[in-house]
């Protein structure tokens, strides 16, 4: 008799169940349809992500470095430790929409005293008592707060997976310019010092030249002075190039010293590719991760106010208990010993309820935050790609006027020699060219290096040619497949 009216009153609150608050709604914004002054970045190339972009520039020992560091990297570990506990806070909101079981059991002895018993003898006074049960407790989310908080979790979890992947973007784009910059103060380097050597023959010709009474100590004094300073250049570069280096090893989890035998030897910094597709704004909003995380937070914001929105109803518990007790060991389990427990609990505090409007409150000024966020991710989003592919349209531009600038400064510094060694023309034209070769061909290695490394700015603005998988990708699949 007690228990149906408990099972019409639970049919009834099923059926009446419902999820409280907003549901989320993609924000909508205007976006261009293409980008501004792309040029002859965006004519037709290969989509930028069907591949890894390191290797296109085929350089083995950076796609080693790459492997390394997205297997090695601390801040990649760090990132993934997030997004296992965004995965584990998940399972337990999950575990909310099921009952809770417990098991139960007791053996109690139990001896009365003179008093209590009167008259009793002493073994008479002993009493045994024996039960055991299972019971079970469950909330009844007749107004979706458990279901809200699940779909926090979800969209949690997919924003940490962003996060990830958008960390990843960002320590492999380091990891290239890094190594770009490398190579780039290995370029510099050779050029300082083949112009120093190249200026230390002049010296030792002016130096001859003074001791035989052809030119004088003020012409001695200034080409001295510019081998000097050129070779001043040659310490500070190389201090540059071991700063890269560390750079390098710890980014791919190695202690600073660890790559100077492996990178220390110069190789020939490769060239850029001369077109990089960039798609349209509306694609790179599809690929940026973290236009993708910024959005699974706002729905997490938003699943938030319908898990404080729930607390201004009623909360229904149905709890229950199925066991046995008797005073006898053996009778544990006899049909008679049975007993049972059905009650359904209703937990509502009229009392509370500035304090409920008060968090919803507070939950609607979140999501309204990570809206904002949103909309500024985008905005960022559409700025760094932008600016990206300005400074990488017209690189390419740069490096041929340069390269015809050194060449053509080389070739006068050899011909100001000759004429030099002739006697048809000064010291101080020759010192004049050696000093425009050693700027001119420092100028091509540095807008060279600078190319390189705008074509990784690009790409990492793009965030296309990145693996798209991550640890445990079958579990973000099981988590996120719900939203």
């Amino acid at each position: 008799m007690v228990t149906r009216p408990l099972i019409s009153g639970l049919a009834a609150a099923l059926l009446a169940a419902c999820t409280v608050g907003p549901d989320h709604v993609r924000p909508s914004m205007t976006v261009p349809q293409t980008f501004d002054g792309g040029g002859a970045a965006a004519a037709a190339a290969p989509a930028v992500t069907d591949s890894a972009f390191w290797q296109a520039f085929g350089d083995p020992t950076l796609n080693a470095l790459v492997d390394d560091t997205l297997a090695a990297n601390h801040d990649l570990r760090i990132a993934l430790a997030r997004y296992d506990r965004a995965n584990a806070l998940l399972r337990g909101a999950r575990f909310d929409q099921l009952p809770t079981l417990d098991a139960s059991a007791s053996a109690v002895n139990n001896r009365a005293s003179a008093d209590q018993a009167p008259g009793m003898p002493r073994d008479a006074r002993d009493s045994d008592s024996f039960d055991a049960g299972i019971g079970a407790s469950w909330e009844l989310d007749v107004f979706g707060r458990v279901r809200r908080s699940v779909e926090a979790g979800r969209a949690e979890v997919a924003a940490s997976a962003d996060d990830l992947r958008a960390l990843q973007v960002a320590v492999v784009g380091e990891v290239a310019t890094a190594y770009f910059d490398l190579r780039g103060l290995q370029e510099r380097l050779r050029v300082a010092t083949e112009n120093a050597g190249n200026q230390q023959q002049t010296l030792a010709l002016v130096e001859a030249r003074r001791e035989a009474g052809q030119d004088s100590d003020f012409d001695s004094a200034r080409a001295s002075a510019q081998a000097a300073a050129t070779a001043a250049r040659i310490p500070a570069l190389e201090a540059e190039i071991r700063v890269a280096i560390h750079r390098i090893a710890v980014l791919s989890g190695r202690t600073p010293d660890a790559l100077q035998a492996m990178l220390s030897p110069a190789v020939a910094l490769p060239r850029a590719p001369r077109t990089i597709d960039p798609g349209t704004p509306g694609d790179l909003l599809r690929l940026r991760p973290d236009v993708a995380a910024a959005e699974h937070r706002l729905r997490a914001a938003t699943a938030r106010i319908g898990v404080a929105t729930a607390d201004l109803f009623p909360r229904f518990t149905l709890g229950g208990l199925i066991g046995s007790q008797a005073g006898d060991l053996g009778r544990l389990f006899e049909r008679d010993s049975e007993t049972r427990f059905v009650a359904l609990g209703i937990d509502w505090s009229f009392l509370d309820i500035g304090r409920v409007r008060a968090r919803i409150a507070a939950a609607d000024a979140d999501a309204e935050l990570e809206l904002a966020r949103y909309q500024q991710t985008v905005l960022r989003a559409l700025e760094d790609t932008a600016n990206a592919l300005a400074r990488f349209d017209r690189a390419h531009d740069a490096d041929v006027e340069l390269e015809r600038a050194a060449r053509d400064s080389a070739r006068a510094a050899a011909l100001a020699r000759l004429r030099f060694d002739a006697g048809a023309t000064g010291l101080l034209d020759v010192l004049d060219a050696e000093r425009t070769q050693l700027q001119a061909e420092d100028a091509f290695a540095a807008s060279r290096t600078r190319t390189v490394t705008d074509a990784v700015s690009l790409y990492r603005a793009l965030s296309g040619g990145w693996p798209q998988t991550l640890p445990q990708q079958e579990l973000l699949e099981g988590y996120v497949s719900g939203l």
